[in-house]
């Protein structure tokens, strides 16, 4: 049995039960806080009088303020679970029985109408939950597994949890941390991460010594603590607050991170709707704004041409457009008074396009905002995508690329807002126009597949492939690499996407051609990165908190036939932050380049490119980033080869950090290679460029008792031969006749010092020769006081 109600209007709730023969049955009310059923006129007006309401009066609807909902899909099974959830708008009920396990009975609009869906799954389950961000249905399966489902997909679960030995007969999702806790037959109790798909925690329980136990199972999320029942006991788990020492730069997880070159300062903003204002060199906090979107998250940021204005968008479905000061001028409602996912904000001359939740870009035109509330436009390109647009670059005068949750890239043209290019992994297609009603045709990229006829061509792309359902090439971030201006012509990349599954790839978009991809993050699920403004070095970031700096300056500068796969130079790995790294910032002071990064673990970082310290703002000692960046600026007469050498000095892995900060490097590296850790202190500010590796070597040493394990790589040169033997080599004679080294002295006979005198008998000496007693000695001290006293005596009558 389950009881809900409406917590905006208490006067809805419905009560919703199962029987042992397989039938669920609601009750619907209407006016719960008044009255759950009408009196019936034959009624003594005594208020504590006994009611008996028949079920024959309730499904004749002889009750307005209440009606009935049911269904027998169970087919005479045991319905062992039985809720309504509200955002579903649906009754969810399970049994033990392989078909129809689950039963999603949805309302119909007249709210007296069932709509029933059902899953199969194999042995039945014990239990069932519903996290309704995730949009997901965890079952407790009887076979061992936990299963996850879309509850609009009954064919297949979109995952399965693997790891328990024994029936799963409990189960409850932890809804803030997006984790799930699952209780098994054996008494084993698992915590995983939904993301991941993995165990995190595992806690073999030993309360109940039988094994025939009933087990109720509940989670208190705002305390933390853990109830689990076992027929007549019941066992209380409390989780530990977070012990960790690490600094953090926001109260809640930092969403987004900007850098404002003109006043050098970083802007960051987080889960709590706060935004903080920090400078770059000194990492200190200037401003903060409380509370920009209420309650809501602030899901990213963007700043306008001339770095004046600052854009929040918000899961509340609006953008701000705020000045410095902390006014907000206007309010863009982007998710028409709803709540909406907005993943990006992007800046044009003439309009301000945003994207996140949907298929269509939503835009806003400047030279109309004459109010303070903003409405939206149409997009006149429409819809071209196939799944949500996650993100977009523009490239100027007149090119915008979106990028969608399936993998698909489409080409726009900002001035007539028509897209002309899809791109995708696995195929590029043609959009006709609306005047072209030739079919196009499909051209390869890259990855050899069949053929078909050609269809209509709005779906073409998807329906020749297979859909990508689970964002295995999702494009998170697109980046234009600008300063290849000629590309048009000598040909090579001049966009990069990344995204699903770890892979970065380099697009020709003139010639509509995948150019390279590769591996950055193997394991590591959806990855960001983030380039400089001369599109140098690319720096990318996945959800364990790891970063890595590559060198594509010289990556896929021309066109081949033949896709490169080969990664470019990876110039440094490091892991400044213990979470998922939300937002990343390439950008130059005083002629260096600086990373900044995000991340879901409340932190802000800053380094520099090679092996420079990590900060982390917020962090009680401030810095002076001029200090410790020893590297020059850029020479121009700098090869490659100069560049390489300094990367075989350096472990690919190494970072140097903070002191306060070091034990964020207490981890294994992704390579199975440990690095030594130098403190920013150890660092000679002084040294030249081509004298490090020589100063390198003689300096480095063991910190923290760390174990220092250098690259093979460092020995090359070395010529290794058969080793010499060594000829005999006699005993010393202090080996061989000891006694006569070190045998014992026999103690010399000293001869005795008299002792001083003492001090009394010595002045009695002296007094002696010079024949003063002490009544003499007495008489000279009195004549000196009185001398003494006739002196003060003159000195006061001449003061008078």
């Amino acid at each position: 049995m389950d009881y809900w109600y409406d917590p905006l209007d208490a006067n809805e709730s419905i009560l919703s039960f199962g029987d042992i023969t397989g039938k669920v049955q609601a009750i619907a009310f209407t006016a719960a806080l008044i009255s759950l059923f009408e009196r019936p006129a034959s009624a003594c007006e005594d208020g504590e009088a006994t009611m008996t309401i028949n079920w024959a009066e309730l499904l004749s609807g002889c009750h307005k303020c209440c009606h009935i909902l049911e269904h027998k899909l169970h087919q005479g099974d045991w319905v062992r679970q039985v809720t309504y959830n509200a955002s579903l708008d649906a009754i969810i009920s399970s049994t033990t029985s392989n078909t129809k396990s689950v039963v999603l009975a949805w309302r119909e609009k007249s709210k007296k109408h069932l709509h029933m869906t059902s899953f199969n799954i194999a042995q039945g389950i014990h239990a069932f939950d519903y996290h309704s961000r995730l949009n997901l249905i965890a079952t407790a399966g009887i076979n061992n597994k936990v299963c996850l489902w879309n509850p609009y997909v009954v064919s297949k679960p979109v995952g399965v949890l693997w790891g328990h030995s024994a029936s799963v007969i409990a189960i409850q999702f932890f809804v803030e941390r997006k984790q799930l806790f699952s209780f098994s037959q054996d008494k084993v109790l698992r915590l995983w991460d939904i993301q991941h798909q993995l165990s995190i925690q595992r806690i073999a329980c030993s309360f109940p010594e039988s094994q025939d136990f009933r087990c109720l199972f509940h989670f208190d999320e705002a305390h933390g603590r853990l109830f689990i029942s076992f027929n007549n006991r019941l066992a209380l788990l409390a989780m530990k607050s977070d012990a960790s020492k690490r600094v953090k730069s926001h109260e809640k997880a930092v969403t987004c991170v900007l850098y404002n070159s003109i006043l050098k300062q970083v802007i960051s903003s987080d889960t709590g709707s706060t935004v903080s204002f920090w400078m770059i060199d000194t990492g200190q906090k200037i401003k903060q704004f409380t509370g920009c979107h209420g309650n809501a998250e602030i899901s990213t940021m963007a700043l306008d041409a001339n770095a004046t204005r600052l854009l929040t968008g918000s899961t509340d479905g609006t953008v701000k457009i705020w000045d410095f000061n902390g006014y907000c001028h206007h309010t863009l409602n982007v998710g028409q008074d709803g709540a909406v996912d907005i993943s990006q904000i992007l800046i044009l001359k003439k309009t301000i396009l945003v994207t996140g939740w949907e298929r269509a870009i939503t835009v806003f035109r400047p030279q109309n905002f004459n109010q303070f509330f903003i409405q939206p436009e149409e997009w006149k390109g429409g819809i071209q995508h196939h799944h949500d647009i996650l993100c977009a670059a523009f490239l100027p005068p007149q090119t915008v690329v979106t990028g969608s949750y399936d993998g698909e890239i489409v080409l726009w043209n900002s001035s007539t807002e028509s897209a002309h290019h899809v791109l995708h992994p696995d195929y590029q297609r043609l959009l006709k126009s609306k005047l072209d009603t030739k079919p196009q045709k499909l051209l390869s990229a890259g990855r050899s597949h069949s053929t078909h006829p050609v269809a209509d061509q709005s779906t073409m792309g998807v329906r020749n492939f297979e859909i990508d359902t689970e964002g295995k090439n999702a494009v998170m971030r697109l980046c234009f690499l600008k300063v290849r201006k000629n590309t048009a012509v000598t040909g090579g990349a001049n966009l990069v996407s990344c995204g699903g599954s770890g892979y970065v790839r380099f697009w020709d978009i003139y010639k509509k051609q995948l150019l390279a991809e590769f591996l950055a993050h193997s394991g590591a699920g959806t990855i960001i990165m983030s380039t400089d403004k001369m599109n140098r070095y690319l720096t990318t970031g996945d959800l364990d908190g790891w970063l890595k700096i590559w060198n594509i300056e010289e990556y896929c500068l021309n066109s081949s036939k033949n896709k490169i796969t080969k990664a470019p130079t990876l110039i440094r790995s490091f892991q400044p932050h213990e979470d998922r790294i939300s937002s990343l910032e390439m950008c130059e002071l005083g002629g260096q380049l600086l990373i900044i990064s995000s991340s879901a673990d409340c932190s802000i970082c800053v380094t520099g490119v090679c092996n420079a310290p990590v900060w982390i703002f917020g962090q009680a000692k401030h810095w002076h980033i001029e200090n410790y960046l020893f590297l020059p600026k850029r020479d121009t007469n700098l090869v490659e080869s100069d560049i390489q050498k300094e990367i075989s000095l350096f472990s690919k892995e190494e970072s140097c950090l903070d002191p306060t900060e070091h034990s964020l490097l207490n981890k294994k590296n992704k390579d199975d290679s440990t690095y030594n850790v130098r403190p920013s202190e150890d660092i000679n500010l002084g040294i030249k460029y081509k004298e490090r590796s020589t100063y390198m070597k003689e300096t480095q040493k063991p910190y923290y008792g760390e174990v220092i394990k250098k690259s093979f790589s460092a020995f090359r040169s070395l010529s290794i031969g058969v080793l010499e033997e060594l000829p005999e080599v006699n005993k010393p004679a202090f080996l061989l006749d000891p006694e006569k080294y070190f045998r014992k002295e026999p103690e010399e006979e000293h001869p005795q010092i008299p002792e001083a005198p003492s001090l009394f008998e010595t002045l009695k000496a002296v007094f002696d020769e010079k024949n003063l007693f002490p009544k003499e000695i007495l008489d000279h001290e009195r004549k000196a006081k009185q001398l003494c006293q006739e002196k003060s005596c003159e000195v006061k009558k001449n003061k008078k």
